[in-house]
């Protein structure tokens, strides 16, 4: 069901991106229907952009998964970038000039299924997460929940790749997260662009089977004992070349775009050796 969410407050993270908090329905506690599991929403917009051909662009939709943890009362906050807007395009740009009081319509996605369970707190022995970009979003929903429960040690890696520096997203409140955990998370960024600073204590570079040896688990078969699920986000680009596509089921009845396919593991963690049971494309 769409629903309206009323922008509570905003705080400017970098120079095109915003941390915005949104408020609940007064019929929900919660924003999705377990407060175990990931949630995400799709956001509507009805764009005033006009195309080439001088006609306006249809509803745009477009996910977003929280930064803030699922059984957080009365509230949820997104993480969004906001990119020029232009014909088929703009939702990013549309919620960052969001002011408070005004509202942001949406509808809850679906529980995400993880190689088929919607499960993550204490699954797995090891959590790999690579993040390219705002792709650390639901990455940081995942964190929270497994550090928020007592009963799971479930070791985490977290893999935050940016062009530059200042680029790096959540970057103080992540390195707060992996101090109060210093034997449960632990986490490395690594930048793509030049004039890194030469005291920079970070890694370098987009992903290669070496940085994977060095900031993320080691594959559920090294062992054979203790399990590991590593979760990719960015781009498609991103994706792509840490672990390959994903695919689509054919179109559904109503015309719709079919469900998502994992497809084959491809890419830099296929070369280190990881299986595709080991890995879930975000």
């Amino acid at each position: 069901m769409v629903a309206s969410y009323p922008l509570a407050s905003k705080w400017r993270l970098s120079d095109n991106s915003w941390l915005l908090r949104f408020s609940l329905p007064s019929d929900r506690k919660y924003l999705g229907n377990d407060e175990t599991l990931p949630t995400c929403i799709s956001v509507h917009h009805n764009s005033t952009l006009f195309d080439d051909e001088n006609k306006q662009s249809p509803l745009l939709k477009k996910s977003y998964s929280p930064v803030s943890h699922p059984a957080t009362i009365g509230s949820f906050d997104l993480l969004v970038k906001s990119y020029a807007p232009q014909p088929g395009g703009g939702v990013g740009a549309a919620i960052c000039d969001l002011m408070p009081g005004q509202l942001l319509v949406g509808k809850l996605k679906a529980e995400r299924m993880v190689h088929d369970s919607p499960i993550i707190s204490k699954r797995w022995d090891r959590i790999g997460l690579v993040a390219g970009g705002t792709g650390v979003a639901p990455l940081v929903q995942i964190i929270r929940i497994c550090l928020d429960d007592p009963l799971d040690n479930t070791k985490i890696y977290l893999l935050s790749i940016n062009r530059h520096e200042e680029d790096i997203l959540m970057r103080d409140e992540l390195d707060r997260l992996a101090k109060e955990h210093p034997d449960q998370l632990f986490v490395n960024y690594s930048l793509t662009g030049g004039n890194v600073r030469k005291d920079w204590g970070g890694l370098k570079g987009g992903g290669s089977v070496d940085m994977t040896r060095q900031a993320l688990p080691p594959p559920s078969a090294i062992d054979g004992q203790e399990s590991t699920m590593i979760f990719v986000c960015g781009t498609d680009g991103f994706r792509d070349m840490w672990a390959g596509p994903v695919a689509r089921a054919p179109p559904k009845a109503d015309g719709s775009k079919g469900a998502k396919i994992q497809g084959p593991l491809l890419g830099v963690l296929s070369e280190a050796g990881y299986d595709a049971s080991d890995v879930f494309k975000y």
